[in-house]
């Protein structure tokens, strides 16, 4: 555990140090944080986030601090040597990591599609959803990073992975009709992938094993069982053993009441015949 405590920490660090330098700069340079904002062209919780090490410093918002406060490309530097998991909010860096190495993985969603399914178009709806707005700059670069973690479905040696999302999810237009349509699409075609499980959880069962709300579990290498769950500013990756087997016994409910692979292949094939 110390290690995944460890990282955290490191991270965390990292983007206080980045904060503490454009809030230094921004002192020496005699300007509020409202008054860099505007300069900046960003938001001012923007530059509060940053500075409070909430946000990580992306590449153009660094560009536009360098310019506005003369610091030479310092911050562009600064976050060009970042290490590849500030790409990815602190409090789900140590779960994406993990995700990228796992021998399986689990999902229960009932908001939005799970990320390692959604399109490039979906994605960009969903953080185009976010409050306060996200820049372009911003959503380009989380879809970028959603893409990426893809990749872990299509490896070499097939991980095994499950998914298990609600019928309301299905029924949802995030991004519009095209845009839905091509996500069912990839979705049917998601769940033909070796090792890989997607079934839909219908609308009007009466009884339901996950009313808590959306969950993952995963399986590392060395066999360490894990689950992550969020809410709307932390998220918890979990490993008390104890923990993670009550969540595990709630998938495996989950499982039992939703529909199975082949039943949730045609239901998505009948969604996509009527639209």
């Amino acid at each position: 555990m110390a290690p995944r405590n460890n990282n955290r920490k490191k991270n965390k660090t990292t983007m206080n140090t980045v904060g503490a330098v454009v809030g230094r700069l921004r002192s020496q340079a005699g300007l509020s944080q409202p008054e860099l904002a505007e300069r900046a062209c960003v938001a001012p919780e923007t530059i509060a986030s940053i500075e409070q090490g909430r946000r990580p410093l992306l590449p153009h918002v660094a560009e536009r601090l360098d310019d506005v406060l003369g610091s030479k490309g310092v911050l562009w530097v600064m976050v060009d040597n970042l290490p590849e998991e500030a790409k990815f909010p602190v409090w789900a860096v140590e779960y994406v990591t993990k995700e990228q190495e796992a021998l399986a993985l689990a999902s229960y969603q009932n908001q939005v599609l799970p990320g390692l399914l959604q399109t490039e178009e979906y994605a960009r709806a969903v953080f185009r959803c976010h409050v306060p707005a996200l820049t372009e700059e911003e959503i380009d670069q989380r879809v970028a990073a959603r893409l990426e973690r893809q990749a872990v479905l299509h490896r070499k040696r097939p991980l095994t992975a499950s998914f298990v999302v609600s019928e309301a999810v299905l029924k949802d237009r995030i991004g519009g009709r095209e845009v839905f349509l091509t996500q069912l699409r990839h979705l049917r075609s998601c769940a033909d992938l070796p090792g890989v499980s997607f079934q839909v959880m219908p609308l009007g069962r009466e009884s339901h094993a996950a009313l808590n709300g959306p969950f993952s579990l995963l399986e590392t290498p060395d066999h360490q069982h894990l689950a992550y769950s969020e809410s709307q500013y932390s998220s918890h990756l979990i490993d008390h053993p104890d923990e993670v087997s009550n969540l595990a016994q709630r998938y495996a409910m989950l499982r039992a009441q939703a529909l199975n692979p082949e039943e949730s292949k045609r239901l998505l094939d009948q969604l996509l015949g009527e639209s």
